[in-house]
């Protein structure tokens, strides 16, 4: 069993119960999916800069992405309906806290001048977004082989109902929010 989903289930569940007053185990919010997304906007102009990112993303995730295609034609950034542009991969069950856990305690600490990640980027309805600016905080992503810096949204999905119990649920997870 994964640290991480140990954790949730030993010490998170019960305090959350507590601090919220759920009368069920149910009710507790926990990590629904992670959905990884990285847009390539060179990949209208050159194809193989697609394939790199295809194959990064696979190294981080541990999981084969799928391609992500234009829905509507912009002139100005000469795009195509139905154009690829971006590649994205969901990850759910044993992946998924592999993932967070990695990203928690090796991943983000890795960042330049790391302070903390925003208190604000919650939806509403307890999902919490965040942008990284290059995926060379990655471990498995090797310095040499990054032909270029590109970005990625990483989604948290949980079946939280508000923005609180979200922050309360990823705070015990380890998520480093700023003070």
């Amino acid at each position: 069993m994964n640290r991480l989903k140990e954790k949730y289930t030993k010490e998170i569940t019960p305090s959350m119960m507590e601090k919220f007053g759920y009368t069920s185990i149910m009710q507790v919010p926990k990590v629904d999916k992670i959905v990884i997304n990285m847009g390539v906007g060179e990949a209208v102009s050159n194809a193989k800069s697609l394939e790199k990112a295809v194959e990064e993303l696979t190294l981080i995730s541990g999981q084969k992405p799928i391609i992500t295609y234009a829905k509507k034609s912009i002139a100005a950034y000469r795009l195509r309906e139905g154009m690829a542009i971006g590649t994205k991969v969901t990850l759910r069950g044993e992946r998924m806290y592999d993932f967070l856990d990695k990203l928690v305690t090796v991943s983000l600490p890795r960042v330049r001048d790391f302070r903390g990640i925003s208190k604000r980027s919650f939806d509403g309805r307890g999902n919490y977004t965040l942008g990284v600016k290059e995926q060379l905080i990655f471990p498995e992503v090797d310095y040499d082989r990054v032909d270029k810096v590109r970005g990625m949204d990483i989604v948290i999905v949980t079946t939280a109902n508000t923005d609180e119990e979200s922050k309360e649920m990823l705070t015990q997870l380890g998520m480093p929010f700023q003070k």
